[in-house]
């Protein structure tokens, strides 16, 4: 799947990864024979099926890498995006698109769908703390327009949905740093810490779905609406394939963006309720290599993309160790606190 580029504002373009073969690895049973779960107003920790669905590329702009999350029954979870461990020596960040290793350039692919929409930019909510900004595309490769409410606004068909940290800087004056995107017609979400106090900024790299995944060209979500409420830093998800999820920002700081995510009623479909979607060339070209963990018996472990399959994990981390020269900046993506 062609990438969104980090400093520009455009849209996903579908990569097809061997949909056939994907959809039927999605919907398979994620375990032989899945456990009752227990009758409690209080979930109790659980551990998740990992499938690594990665593919070769030899394109940095291709998101080749797919991990999807599956579980008889999941109720919440949290979502992280974390520096990387090596933030702190890096002196020049490099975001820039490279198209050296791919068949098509900076425009559309010639077999990307292509509907076309009327370019509008909204603010939808300008609070102390937080802003709000929906933009549609003049294009966008889905035809969806999924309705919004924002603070009990009514609007919708956006293809991006924009949220800004507000807080005062140098000499009192407000920054505004955009910390968190969804784009409603397809699912997708990517989220990053504000920027290391020695950079002036951060690059967005892996995004992730959150919601029942199905397989349209690519992995997507389909949302049948969204709700938005500024004040409780709440985004309520209600999906097409049925159910409902809220999405709680709970943290925005230099260490991470948290996201609480709650599922009503829980989530017992064999779809994945979750999946990171990233691009890995090489070690040093990429936007996720390695990936570590901690299984449901509290122990660790820790591999390169190419040298995992399918295992069971109650945290899960997906990163980089040694600084890419692709988005090298871009924050690792952690999922855990599963019940």
């Amino acid at each position: 799947m062609p990438r969104r580029q980090t400093r520009q504002i455009r849209p996903f373009r579908p990569f097809r990864l061997l949909p056939a073969l994907l959809f039927s690895l999605l919907t398979a049973p994620a375990f032989a024979q899945a456990p009752t779960p227990a009758a409690s107003t209080d979930p109790v920790p659980a551990a998740v099926e990992v499938r690594n669905l990665t593919t070769p590329t030899t394109c940095a702009e291709e998101d080749n890498v797919s991990f999807a999350l599956s579980a008889p029954s999941i109720q919440r979870f949290r979502v992280e995006a974390l520096h990387p461990a090596y933030i702190g020596k890096i002196r020049k960040d490099s975001s820039a698109p490279d198209f050296s290793g791919c068949n098509f350039g900076d425009t559309p692919h010639p077999t990307d769908p292509r509907h076309t929409f009327k370019p509008r930019k909204v603010r939808l909510y300008d609070g102390k703390d937080l802003a709000i900004v929906g933009i549609t595309f003049d294009s966008f490769w889905r035809p969806q327009r999924v309705p919004v409410t924002v603070g009990g606004r009514k609007d919708g068909g956006f293809h991006l949905i924009q949220f800004f940290d507000k807080r005062k800087g140098a000499q009192g004056k407000v920054v505004e740093t955009e910390v968190l995107v969804l784009y409603p017609s397809d699912g997708y979400w990517r989220a990053k810490p504000l920027p290391a106090a020695h950079l002036p900024d951060n690059a967005y790299g892996s995004s992730f779905l959150m919601g029942p995944v199905q397989q349209d060209l690519r992995s997507i979500v389909d949302i049948a609406h969204i709700d938005i409420d500024p004040r409780q830093r709440t985004i309520g998800l209600r999906f097409t394939a049925g159910g409902e999820a809220q999405v709680a920002i709970r943290e925005i700081s230099r260490t991470r963006t948290a996201l609480d995510v709650a599922f009503n009623p829980p989530y017992r479909t064999q779809a994945p309720f979750a999946m990171l979607r990233s691009m890995y060339v090489t070690e040093d070209n990429a936007d996720m290599s390695r990936v570590a963990w901690q299984d449901p018996a509290g122990k660790s472990g820790d591999a390169t993309v190419a040298e995992v399959s399918t295992w069971q994990a109650s945290d899960i981390r997906f990163g980089r160790t040694a600084p890419s020269r692709h988005n090298t900046s871009a924050p690792d993506i952690r999922f855990s606190d599963f019940r």
